[in-house]
This record gives structure tokens, C-alpha cells and sequence, in this order.
């Protein structure tokens, strides 16, 4: 492909701030047609973007000759369909995380792309970020010495939303997310540590409902395994205090600490023999734009994307066994 134009399915608040003007910013790279179930909504996201087509029905939209790549950008429930329905097209996609609303619908998803070549890749965007870049440099550098565990810690109060029992957010229907806020938020922190650290192979967890909003787990402990064995372990609460707020990684390794966030993009610290020291990295505006980037350049024969559906798979077998789904 010398253009790959870009079709959405689902045009929502992601695609508007993180995602959706990056495909326009990179060479070889344009937005052609969008989609979405509501009419109005479709129009107008076309018509505020300069979008010269627009559809309510996904099957349109992957039919359409003028779009070569899909973009899928709904709730993970439809996810699978989706990226089936434009492989089978002949079509790349490029998915938002998490990459299904299961561990099984990843399954299908990556069985379809190899029967068909067709490539998937995930949007686990944080990868490529210079900010993660930088928490990389510092590891694959030795600063802390060899990396003896890591901790997970995470801790929000609940939205305005989901105090409203009669119209909740889709993020805390499992049906519709797989999950309740871990399943939106915990996969970008465990595919960044899986990304520095490899796969892992065993994981466990506890759930619990303590908030009584929704019926979904808004309070988890986790204890997992890297295939190197360096052992970790996470706790999330979605129904915190404001003053529990908590937005923290921490690596431990044999000659000091590093810290830093996943979604505050607070200062990453390092703490070693020399004293506390501080990184302060500044991230595009489109926070998508570097992985966009290159999937247009693997789709272009230019380079090679490894934010795959491969890759991205393993996150939610990790996060489907501290739900005890299996």
C-alpha cells in the first residue's frame, strides 16, 4: 500500500482527543470514511474532520473500495467481529486496547489473521511513547541493577457516572467491556511491564465488589510471573478516596528503584546509590500518533510494527485469570 486509507468504525471520545487527527499527521496516511451506529454522531464527526464519507452500517464501511485499512474503535464487545469481519476483506485493522473483550476472542481473532495473512495490530500505544521509552533506556541501562520484582498500584475514586445505577457506563458492563474499570485500565500497565520483562506465564487474583455501584469487581490484588521469573503483584481500587489517588509502577532491582506512572505521566524517579533523581518526558499531543506511525510504515513495507494482535494477546489471558474467568 504507497496510501492506506484509513476507515473507523466507532468515532467516540478516544478517537477524538488520542487517536483520530494522528492519522492525518503521518505521510502516506488519511482518514477516508467513518462509521457509526448513530447518524448524527457519524456526520458529524465527517464533517468536523473534513471526512468525505460516512456510514452506520460496519459491513458499508468495510466494503467500501476507497478504504484499504480499518480502524476499530468501539467497546471491546464488538471488537472480534469487527477485525473478522475486515480480515476476511482483506483489510489490516488496528485495534483499541484492550484488543477483546476475552482471552477466547483474542483466539479467534489471531486464528482469522493467519489463515488470511491479513496483519492486526493493537493499540497499546504507551509502548512507543517517549516517556516509556525513557523508563526502557533506564533499565536496559543497568541504572537499578538486576530487576528483582515489580508492584503494580492504582487507586481512583469513582466517576460522577457510576453513581447513576439506571445508566451506567459501558466500561463497567462486563458484557460490553469484559470487565469493569480493570479490564479498560489495568491492560496498558501489563503490557508495558510484559513488554520490558517478557510474557507471563502464571497469574492469580482476588476480586471483590466494596463500593456496591455496579456489579462489576471495582477492587482486585494480583501476584503473577514472568517467564524469566521475576515475580510481581498489583492492587487496583476503582472506588478510592480522593485522597488514596494512586497512579504508581515500581521496579525493584538489586542497586536501587525506579517509579513512574501510567496514565499521570508524573516525573519517572530513580533512586539509587547517588540520591533521588528525576526525568521529566513531554509526549506528543496525539498520544497515538508514534504507534500509528508505525503501523503506516509496516503497512508500507517501511518497517516493522510488533504491536500486534500476537503480542497483545497475552494481556488479557493475564487479565482474564486474575478474574478467574478460567
Amino acid at each position: 500500500m504507497k496510501t492506506i486509507k484509513w476507515g473507523f468504525i466507532g468515532c467516540g471520545e478516544a478517537t477524538e482527543k488520542k487517536s483520530g487527527p494522528a492519522f492525518s499527521k503521518i505521510e502516506g496516511s488519511c482518514v477516508t470514511a467513518v462509521m457509526s451506529r448513530d447518524p448524527e454522531k457519524a456526520k458529524s464527526y465527517a464533517q468536523r474532520h473534513g471526512i468525505s464519507r460516512w456510514y452506520t452500517d460496519a459491513q458499508e464501511l468495510v466494503d467500501d473500495p476507497e478504504v484499504n485499512a480499518v480502524y476499530i474503535a468501539t467497546p471491546p464487545s464488538s471488537h472480534a467481529t469487527f477485525a473478522i469481519m475486515a480480515m476476511h476483506a482483506g483489510k489490516p485493522v488496528y485495534i483499541e486496547k484492550p484488543m477483546a473483550a476475552s482471552y477466547d476472542d483474542c483466539t479467534r481473532i489471531n486464528r482469522i489473521s493467519e489463515q488470511t495473512g491479513v496483519p492486526c495490530f493493537v493499540a497499546y500505544y504507551r509502548r512507543y511513547l517517549p516517556y516509556f521509552q525513557k523508563v526502557k533506556e533506564l533499565l536496559r541501562n543497568g541504572e537499578i541493577g538486576n530487576v528483582i520484582n515489580v508492584q503494580i498500584r492504582f487507586a481512583q475514586p469513582p466517576r460522577a457516572l457510576d453513581y447513576n445505577s439506571t445508566n451506567l457506563p459501558w466500561r463497567v458492563q462486563p458484557v460490553i467491556a469484559g470487565g469493569g474499570y480493570f479490564y479498560d485500565l489495568a491492560p496498558h500497565q501489563l503490557d508495558l511491564l510484559q513488554d520490558m520483562f517478557g510474557i507471563i506465564l502464571e497469574a492469580e487474583g482476588y476480586t471483590s465488589n466494596r463500593g456496591g455501584l455496579y456489579e462489576a469487581e471495582d477492587t482486585l490484588s494480583a501476584c503473577f510471573k514472568f517467564e524469566n521469573g521475576l515475580p510481581g503483584s498489583g492492587s487496583w481500587c476503582f472506588v478510592a478516596h480522593e485522597s488514596a489517588k494512586e497512579d504508581r509502577i515500581e521496579v525493584i532491582g538489586d542497586r536501587g528503584m525506579l517509579s513512574f506512572s501510567v496514565f499521570t505521566f508524573d516525573p519517572i524517579g530513580l533512586h539509587t546509590e547517588r540520591g533521588y533523581e528525576e526525568f521529566v518526558i513531554p509526549n506528543p499531543q496525539y498520544v497515538q500518533l508514534p504507534l500509528i506511525r508505525s503501523v503506516v510504515e509496516h503497512l508500507q513495507h517501511q518497517g516493522v510494527c510488533t504491536c500486534d494482535n500476537l503480542s497483545a494477546t497475552p494481556t488479557n489471558w493475564v487479565m482474564d485469570r486474575i478474574l478467574g474467568k478460567f
